[in-house]
């Protein structure tokens, strides 16, 4: 029966039988008579695929919809190719910055810049930047950086990562201290908020030289996760606890933006 018979013989309505009875290949019929739908998938393979293609077009003729074609294959979708992360640190020294080269061979790449930080630390100045791209453009940006390495003198290195998972049960706290300079005050820290379990999300610390009076003071900012369960109240009288043994001025808010 041709396509043109079918549409004036049969209705739309009818599509789905029109289509098992016009392009059901007779093997199928004869198996699926005589065994189970089982049996009608291997016996039929290829050609039972390829009149399912054969049916859509018998549906779109007719007016009724496709038929699933899912059927057809059950491979997992494949991952977008946005999901490659590179992680680079670079270093030069002032007033020198491989912020330029770096920024640039990221772009040149066909790659993304995701977060990039750049900090002058003594005489040195250091750019953290995190790329992501497919795989061949990630593969490309490693090797334009081996070669910016190579070729001009800026430290570098680097290594494949994945993205920051998302962290919904912590609640960002800002910690500001101020204090006279002495060994030891950024390791207890550090120290305090490791053994209550909090992460330091980012940190700035110094040391100078206050202008009115000469003396050598330290300070540091920090950024930290709390746990969303954490009584604050209580966490808030331990870190003024250890201020005060520390001989510390320290403020503990949360972050508001």
């Amino acid at each position: 029966m041709s396509l043109d018979q079918a549409s004036k013989s049969t209705a739309p309505a009818s599509v789905k039988g029109v289509a098992s009875a016009v392009m059901m290949p007779e093997s199928c019929k004869r198996t699926a008579r005589k065994g189970s739908k089982d049996s009608l998938h291997v016996t039929c393979g290829v050609k039972w695929a390829a009149s399912i293609l054969s049916v859509s077009a018998l549906c779109r003729r007719l007016g009724g919809p496709p038929p699933d074609t899912n059927i057809l294959s059950d491979t997992a979708a494949r991952p977008t190719g946005n999901e490659n992360h590179l992680l680079i640190n670079a270093y030069a020294t002032h007033p020198d910055s491989p912020l330029l080269p770096v920024s640039r061979r990221i772009s040149d790449s066909g790659c993304n810049l995701v977060d990039a930080r750049l900090s002058t630390v003594g005489r040195d100045v250091s750019v953290s930047m995190l790329a992501v791209g497919s795989w061949d453009a990630i593969a490309k940006l490693e090797a334009m950086l081996s070669r910016l390495e190579r070729e001009e003198g800026y430290k570098l290195n680097w290594y494949r990562t994945g993205p920051k998972p998302l962290q919904s049960n912590l609640i960002p706290y800002i910690v500001e201290v101020v204090a006279a300079d002495k060994p030891g005050i950024l390791f207890q820290l550090a120290d305090f908020f490791d053994r209550q379990g909090i992460t330091v999300e980012n940190l700035h610390c110094s040391r100078y030289r206050a202008m009115q009076t000469g003396a050598e003071m330290f300070t540091a900012q920090l950024t930290i996760g709390v746990p969303a369960d954490m009584h604050i109240a209580g966490l808030r009288d331990d870190f003024l606890e250890f201020s005060d043994r520390l001989n510390l001025d320290a403020i503990m808010d949360p972050m508001k933006f």
